[in-house]
């Protein structure tokens, strides 16, 4: 059964060096609630890694209420891969790579009696839904779910985010080439805010086709009905 704490002792997130779960991670620390931050690095890009571990240092020099840590997941991946070699799929292990965060997230939630805090943005979870269904979709709150990306960034300078953070090219650090958000999506999320918001937009048709593979993650699950 899940049963989440009727009133949350602290706030359980995964940060990765991005812009998202910075702005993400640092809006938690400022409720004064502990604020737990995880590193997980799975065959991380040393660049990637390190933006996560600047950021988790200046929230721990910043704010009292913070606690970070970095648990490699490396070996348990390398396991996970091994165990279903028969079933291969490179955008399976991916997805199951955030899957795997997602449930790191929570088993340090329960120890903490706590709350997972997620990290993504309008044009993300509502626009292309460009995240993993049950991975860094598996959340119980998100406080910036209603602003664009630009407002992200915005808001990121706002609270002074590391400017190295703020500069990086978004990526959801998922495969080992450490391909970015736009090298996967072929549109910048300026030019992705844009078609959201405007039908007529030169990129409209792009976004819709996005958005239409990706549908299945924002719709409600479908339901077999029984007849009366």
């Amino acid at each position: 059964m899940n049963k989440m704490p009727s009133k949350a002792q602290s706030l359980i997130i995964g940060i990765s060096g991005g812009i998202d779960s910075s702005v993400s991670s640092t809006l938690s620390a400022m409720t004064g609630i502990k604020t737990i931050v995880l590193s997980m690095p799975i065959k991380q890009k040393s660049s990637q890694h390190d933006l996560s571990l600047k950021h988790q240092e200046w929230l721990v020099k910043n704010f009292d209420n913070v606690e970070a840590h970095t648990i490699n997941l490396d070996k348990l991946f390398e396991t996970f891969e091994s165990t279903l070699s028969n079933f291969d799929s490179e955008l399976g292990m991916a997805n199951s790579r955030a899957r795997i965060r997602m449930t790191t997230l929570y088993q340090v939630a329960a120890a903490n009696k706590g709350i997972v805090v997620g990290t993504g943005n309008k044009v993300e979870d509502f626009g292309v839904g460009f995240y993993t269904k049950y991975g860094d979709g598996g959340v119980d709150i998100s406080p910036i779910a209603d602003c664009n990306k630009s407002e992200v960034w915005e808001i990121g300078k706002s609270i002074n985010i590391l400017q190295e953070i703020i500069d990086a090219a978004p990526t959801d650090g998922l495969w080992d080439d450490g391909r970015t958000d736009e090298g996967q999506l072929g549109l910048k999320y300026k030019e992705l805010e844009e078609a959201m918001n405007n039908v007529n937009s030169i990129n409209r048709e792009k976004y819709e086709k996005i958005r239409k593979i990706n549908l299945h993650k924002m719709e409600p699950i479908p339901v077999c009905k029984i007849p009366n």
